[in-house]
């Protein structure tokens, strides 16, 4: 069964059980606490607690996906037989639906009779009491009923009770299931998450603060759901009956690359692949390498390959050729990838460039030295060279065996707090940044810009409505003082054409000098006024709605909720330029502009 039957299995599955089947969303999430798409709830966070907003957008109160994700915390353990970056996970999911009897026999059905795998065992959570949840037993009934022979491990909060996704959110005790791999092993393929609470902390808080009876406590949810998440690699290695997920039809072809000329190691061979596979999903949606934020992960992966390069004396178009078997490989399912194909091997090509500059001096500096690496010289490697601390780790053998991650993130945070602290003083002691998720600027002069750009940005919207229709809606937007970045739904690429006349309609509304007002109103009267909103945002009872409106005829331009700032007039914005067009996520496109 390969890869592309499993998707295939699965969203059918749901589909046919009544479920709206949602493209996967960006890796760069809307969530600002979140750096990247970790988990496919992700972007049904806020359904959980307005499951009538699940109804409006997607027409159920039931959905599935499978979701590109992507997880930092294992970067040091890649090169194993079971860790990754990147993954995609499978999801089912219902907003004060169905609950748990049918999360688990849909579950166990799709398992044991659609793909006709065994189910060696399956978990539940035993309860705790300093956080009032008793033991799930209700699960364990389930469970027998459907067969009484299963074996069912009862375990703890920090094994089977799933905590928020990001700064807050929904959470509660799930049910796991376990099947077994080439190697007789019992891997965990799916988590059944069910919501039956909310949290207004992190997971960390949770495990930590919760049970030592911090303030923070959980609420129960007025519509509990369930949240499911089943790596596809994994499940493909149980059905594929394979030792590895490496072995998987989703990597072999890319490993066959690596193993002729000359010999890898098979974790350095693992290591290269799986951030190659990464890099190119980032790079697809938009991340560019850099030494901060999403930007910072991808740079890290690509210099690692980089460095396994130069030492292995690969040949450069071979990483290439894995780019593009990547991007054939996922493009059927993923076409943002085949979209973004040029850009992709484009922003590889440049940042191999600029790392080979310094990349010899730094091989050779840190494989001389005679004594223990600290972590303050290990930061500087990085910092004078960008060898990454992985690469350190494994160049400097029995100097660095006392070197960790956490010392070497230390000193990362020791160089930030003094580049602050700088930037602060420069900036007259105003402060480092300005940061609403949204907007983002350093200081007052970047913040006119962004404030310039944000007024651009709704002038963008209406402009795409007009030209391409109502069917848009914004899906995202992030703004620095070099550009906007507006995300929005649309089923294909938008034409130069097109993009010149929504470029003109900007352009003539700020040759207009339309007037920027804004009103403060009770939020059901704001949606009958016809003011535009983020579907995906929860709004409070009192919200402010700008309107760009003619200072002459009184014609409204743009109605949109929102918190600010905007410029006065838009004769303030300047020329607004479309940069670049491209896809974000499937169903999903991204423009990019500036202001001049």
């Amino acid at each position: 069964m390969t890869s592309k039957e499993i998707r295939k299995k699965f969203l059918d599955y749901f589909s046919a059980k009544g479920h709206t089947i949602v493209p996967s969303s960006s890796l760069i999430p809307d969530d600002p606490s979140v750096l990247l798409t970790t988990a496919g709830m992700q972007q049904f966070k806020p359904y959980y607690t307005d499951p009538l907003r699940a109804e409006k957008d997607f027409g159920s109160r039931s959905t599935a996906s499978v979701q590109k994700s992507f997880r930092t915390s294992d970067i040091d353990e890649v090169g194993d037989a079971s860790h990754l970056t990147f993954f995609e996970m499978l999801g089912n999911f219902s907003f004060g639906g169905y609950f748990k009897k049918e999360a688990i026999g849909y579950a166990r059905e799709f398992i044991t009779k659609t793909l006709g795998l065994e189910i060696s065992f399956v978990t539940v959570f035993e309860g705790l009491a300093s956080i009032g949840v008793p033991e799930d037993t209700e699960s364990q009934k389930i469970w027998k009923a459907l067969d009484p022979a299963i074996r069912i491990e009862r375990q703890g909060v920090e094994d089977v009770f799933w905590g928020p996704t990001g700064s807050s959110g929904p959470c509660g005790p799930t049910t796991e299931i376990y099947c077994r791999n080439a190697n007789n092993e019992d891997i965990e393929v799916w988590n059944i998450v069910f919501n039956e609470f909310f949290f207004p902390g992190s997971r960390e808080e949770l495990l930590g603060n919760l049970v030592a009876k911090s303030p923070k406590k959980l609420e129960s949810l007025k519509h509990p759901g369930v949240d499911t998440g089943m790596g596809l690699e994994r499940l493909a290695m149980i059905a594929q009956k394979t030792r590895t997920i490496f072995e998987t039809d989703l990597f072999a072809s890319f490993i066959e690359k690596l193993t002729d000329d000359p010999p890898l190691p098979i974790s350095h061979q693992r290591v290269i692949i799986d951030h190659l596979r990464g890099s190119v999903f980032l790079l697809a949606d938009g991340v560019r390498p850099s030494n901060k934020e999403a930007g910072y992960v991808l740079r890290r992966l690509l210099r690692r390959a980089f460095v396994y390069e130069k030492i292995y004396t690969l040949s450069p178009d071979i990483f290439e050729s894995i780019l593009l078997a990547v991007i054939e490989q996922y493009g059927s399912f993923y076409g943002e990838l085949r979209e973004a194909k040029n850009s992709v091997i484009n922003e590889y090509w440049a940042e191999r460039e600029r790392f080979s500059k310094t990349l010899e001096r730094g091989v050779r500096e840190l494989t001389a030295l005679q004594e223990p690496i600290s972590p303050a010289k290990a930061f500087r490697l990085y910092e004078t060279y960008g060898i990454p601390f992985e690469i350190i780790k494994e160049l400097g053998v029995i100097h660095t065996l006392n070197l960790t991650r956490e010392d070497f993130d230390k000193e990362f945070r020791k160089h930030q707090e003094k580049s602050r602290a700088g930037a602060e003083k420069k900036f007259g002691g105003h402060g480092l940044l300005f940061n609403t998720g949204e907007l983002k600027a350093a200081d007052k002069k970047e913040l006119a810009v962004v404030t310039r750009l944000h007024t651009a940005t709704h002038l963008l919207h209406a402009a795409l409505r007009k030209v391409l229709g109502n069917e848009v809606q914004q899906m995202g937007s992030d703004i620095t003082a070099e550009r906007t970045r507006f995300d929005f739904s649309f089923g294909r690429k938008v034409t130069r054409e097109e993009l010149d006349r929504v470029e003109g309609l900007v352009n003539k509304v700020v040759k207009d000098d339309y007037k920027v007002d804004y009103d403060t109103m009770k939020y059901d009267e704001a949606i009958k006024s016809g003011a535009l909103h983020f579907f995906k945002e929860k709004y409070p009872d009192s919200v402010k709605v700008y309107t760009i409106i003619h200072p002459e005829t009184g014609e409204v331009f743009s109605r949109e909720f929102c918190g600010g700032p905007h410029v006065k007039h838009t004769g303030e914005i300047g020329t607004f330029v479309v940069i670049k067009e491209e896809a974000s996520s499937s169903g999903v496109r991204r423009i990019r502009a500036v202001v001049k």
